[in-house]
């Protein structure tokens, strides 16, 4: 079941706050939350739901073992990682790991075809950091299995983040309630992380599908258009998500961290990622950046620290070499914006560090979209030929039709509404304009939803 869908924007999401606003205990409330949970991931995935409440059971019950029996947390720990890990491991990429032996030593292995459970990625890490940090000493273990699985399988953020540790819920899972500001701003954010998804990412992904589909040609005017739309893409699907995930957060007394930021405003590669999936970008410093010794030993181990956290995201968005491609290209950028250009670039003009910080990020994500080597090297060195687009656009009506909305998705990167809120926020009617506006971008969602069935959805297969 996906959010920008008629079954969960007007079945699901309704029945889920009727049921929740009625019970009146918190434990009914996590109850009725994680039952509409399981449902909401066994709808599209019946058996790998087993899989998830069986990681919920054992890693719960290896939180309980670290609390009883803190001499066996270390080994504790690592059953923990090794059972995680190797689910991970196993259904997103062993059938990577086959291929990619097979080609390189010329090997016939099988390959095992696993289907990849959705949103696997976002609940392992969820649970491994509740386990990590309860053998920190950082929470204590929860007792309460309930509790534990409304955690991890908690809807809104379950398949496709944002990634929310234990510590920023924990007081929430034991006590909450719901305003009726919460609920209607809750709701607010909702409608316009759906507009997000369906007026604007979806039209750049008619776009982007048609520049990069396999066997076509474009010229260089419209492959640099397909990047751009592409860019747009993936902010506005996912932002969308994360904001759509938030707002229902807050419909159900969560309070979730911020994963976007203006990211496309960025003067730096650094600065990008403290912009863009805040909550990977934190997970991996907090879990594997800082325990790998950060920066803290010396040039050469933090250059090497640097490029294993970057590999491992690039192989945590995908299992393919472009994937891993991407991520070294973003650890040899930020390994050289830390050591070799931070003087220039902090005596360089801040609309020159954002244009060249942009082109940067439109490069890695064609590294990001095209899945092939080969069809990468044909897409770079059509960016630099000077081939026309015409015929292509003339092709490809619907290509040519997302281009029109190019305008408004690029001014929606801007911090427009922050700006408008700084000046107007004070004013009684600012609070009624903007659910005026998120109603109206609600029904134009609704009817958008209602004509078009073209609603891909790119974090799905993480």
């Amino acid at each position: 079941m996906v959010f920008s869908s008629f079954t969960f924007l007007l079945l699901f999401l309704p029945a889920v706050c009727l049921c929740t606003g009625l019970a009146r205990s918190i434990r009914a409330k996590n109850g009725v939350l994680c039952l509409f949970s399981l449902v909401f991931y066994a709808w599209g995935e019946p058996v790998y739901v087993l899989l998830m409440l069986l990681s919920i059971g054992l890693n719960g019950l290896i939180g309980l073992g670290m609390g009883r029996y803190p001499a066996r947390r270390k080994p504790l720990m690592m059953l923990s990682l090794a059972l995680n890990l190797g689910a991970l491991g196993y259904f997103k990429y062993a059938d990577f790991l086959l291929d990619s032996l097979n080609g390189l030593l010329g090997l016939s292995l099988p390959l095992r075809h696993v289907a990849l459970p959705i949103g696997i990625s976002f609940y392992t890490f969820q649970i491994l950091s509740y386990v990590i940090d309860v053998y920190r000493g950082r929470t204590e273990p929860q007792r309460d299995l309930l509790t534990l699985a409304t955690y991890i399988a908690m809807f809104p953020q379950l398949v496709a983040g944002p990634i929310v540790r234990y510590e920023t819920v924990r007081e929430q899972l034991r006590e909450r309630r719901v305003t009726a500001e919460d609920f209607a701003q809750g709701l607010r954010r909702c409608a316009l992380g759906l507009g997000k998804k369906v007026l604007l990412a979806n039209q750049m992904a008619l776009a982007a599908d048609a520049v990069f589909a396999p066997g076509q040609t474009p010229g260089a005017l419209a492959l640099w258009a397909g990047a751009v739309c592409y860019a747009l893409q993936i902010y506005y699907d996912f932002s969308g998500y994360s904001d759509m995930a938030i707002g229902m957060g807050r419909m159900f007394g969560f309070t979730f961290e911020e994963n976007f930021r203006e990211p496309y405003l960025a003067d730096s590669v650094t600065d990008f990622w403290r912009r863009w999936h805040i909550s990977l970008s934190s997970w991996f410093r907090e879990y594997v950046y800082i325990p790998l010794g950060g920066n803290r030993r010396g040039t050469a181990r933090q250059i090497f620290n640097l490029m294993a956290v970057w590999l491992l995201t690039g192989l945590w968005h995908g299992a393919a070499w472009n994937f891993v491609l991407w991520g070294g290209y973003y650890g040899v950028l930020l390994v050289l914006e830390k050591h070799v250009l931070h003087r220039a670039l902090e005596r360089m003009p801040r609309a020159l560090r954002r244009a060249g910080t942009l082109l940067l990020v439109l490069l890695g994500w064609i590294l990001f979209r095209v899945e092939t080597l080969d069809a990468l090297g044909r897409v770079f060195a059509g960016l630099g030929s000077f081939g026309g687009s015409g015929a292509f656009f003339r092709a490809h009506g619907e290509a040519l039709r997302a281009l029109a909305v190019l305008p408004v998705a690029a001014a929606g990167c801007l911090p427009l509404g922050r700006r408008l809120k700084a000046r107007w926020g004070s004013r009684p009617w600012f609070a009624w304009a903007g659910y005026a506006w998120a109603l109206a971008v609600w029904g134009l969602s609704l009817a958008m939803l209602l004509g078009e069935s073209y609603n891909p959805f790119i974090y799905f297969r993480f």
